[in-house]
């Protein structure tokens, strides 16, 4: 097995899979490709707060409209040998049921990712890249988290659509492939909204 022992070294998802097993608990790696990467443990709350919120309000959504679908957070892992990815994106949707003791999914439906300036360029390339190859994702959403900015790419019909920008507190996130729409303000509530 090769050792990973800085954010440019590749390996194949076997073994990544034996190299995670290997890691401290308080790690966080992911493979993004085939390549490994060291993930940030500790991250600003502002980061925190925006995935709960967007994790939440779909949630709640979904559960109003009788929606098989549920979320899952940063600790839960999207796996998918064929593309040698084994990813924790911050809010993924997934639909349909789950074993007892999963840890990950390899069918989500939307993902996002609350972007850093340390993450954002793997979040705009490398993830995409990764993520518009699953088959069943029809949202990736990219969260800023200093100002209300998301851009979602959607797929409609199984076709990719260029990126869709939606600014401001007054806004609405629209993910009609799980038939949700969540209001900017409250993604961003106690973030730029305080109370």
């Amino acid at each position: 097995m090769s050792r990973a022992t800085a954010d440019y070294d590749y390996m194949s998802f076997d073994d990544f899979e034996e190299f995670l097993a290997d890691k401290p608990k308080n790690e966080r790696w992911e493979l993004i490709g085939g390549r490994v990467v060291k993930m940030t443990v500790s991250v600003r709350w502002e980061h925190n707060y925006i995935i709960q919120n967007l994790a939440s309000g779909i949630r709640e959504r979904l559960r109003a409209a009788g929606s098989p679908c549920r979320t899952l957070t940063e600790t839960f892992y999207l796996k998918e040998r064929e593309l040698n990815a084994s990813l924790l994106p911050d809010v993924l949707v997934h639909c349909g049921p789950l074993p007892p003791g999963a840890t990950s999914v390899q069918t989500p439906v939307v993902l996002v990712e609350v972007m850093s300036n340390g993450t954002e360029a793997r979040d705009r390339m490398a993830k995409w890249h990764v993520y518009q190859r699953i088959p069943s994702l029809m949202h990736y959403v990219l969260v800023v988290q200093d100002r209300a900015h998301i851009e979602t790419l959607d797929r409609i019909d199984g076709v990719w659509r260029g990126l869709q920008v939606i600014d401001g507190l007054e806004a609405i996130l629209p993910l009609p492939g799980i038939g949700v729409e969540v209001p900017l303000a409250d993604i961003y509530r106690d973030v730029l909204n305080p109370a």
